[in-house]
């Protein structure tokens, strides 16, 4: 099938969008849409892929296809909690946890928080969710010295406000590393998508008021999820 008629079936699909047919939210089943075109599941799928990368519609393994909330817009310079960043632009922010404990730190979280290979740390593993939708799968990695006794308490609110309210620290400096690629094996399946999609990882270093690195933040995000809007 030619790139041609890819493209009328993408076009077609995104008029019916922007017409309000799909109120539900959700596509129908690809072997319909295929059967409305008259077209293969190939090319279908083809169509949908270039909606997916325009921003119109998503996937979800096993699912099927949404179309797409509007992305959260994301400011890494600011240090605003992911709570209420969503809760800023009218969006509603959910926490889970997946794990929490100590683990001896590989080299390179090592280097990020100033320590040695083999020093223990706090890893805490979140999966967020922006209006129900898993968006973010992250890794947070903590220098214990700082924060004895934190993995006992209530790790699905803000860690920031928990720093600041429990032990008086607060964020100062942070140093950001931005990195497309493909999502990894332990962060798809939370994502809803299949070990390999493409995703966004921000890498975040932070210190405190003093200048001291006290945890390091692997940000694992769906690509059609984020916009980052830097002002400085």
């Amino acid at each position: 099938m030619s790139s041609k008629t890819v493209d009328v079936i993408a076009a077609a699909l995104s008029e019916r969008i922007e017409n309000g047919e799909f109120a539900s939210g959700r596509l129908p089943a690809e072997r319909s849409l295929s059967e409305h075109y008259s077209t293969t599941r190939i090319t279908l799928r083809e169509a949908l892929g270039l909606l997916e990368a325009q921003g119109i519609i998503y996937r979800e393994l096993r699912r099927g296809w949404f179309l797409a909330p509007p992305r959260l817009v994301y400011n890494p310079a600011h240090h605003s909690h992911f709570h209420a960043m969503a809760a800023e632009q009218g969006r509603i922010a959910t926490t889970e946890v997946i794990e929490a404990r100590e683990v001896p730190a590989q080299l390179a979280i090592a280097r990020h928080l100033a320590l040695l290979e083999g020093d223990v740390v706090y890893r805490i593993r979140r999966l967020r969710r922006i209006d129900g939708r898993a968006v973010l799968y992250v890794e947070h990695y903590l220098n214990p010295a700082f924060f004895p006794g934190l993995l006992e308490e209530d790790l699905t609110r803000s860690l920031t406000d928990l720093y600041d309210q429990r032990y008086g620290i607060r964020y100062g400096g942070a140093r950001f590393t931005i990195l497309p690629g493909p999502l990894p094996a332990r962060a798809a399946p939370t994502l809803n998508v299949a070990s390999g999609t493409p995703g966004l990882l921000i890498t975040r270093i932070n210190r405190d008021l003093q200048g001291r690195v006290i945890d390091c933040d692997c940000e694992y995000w769906r690509y059609d999820a984020l916009c980052v809007d830097v002002d400085v």
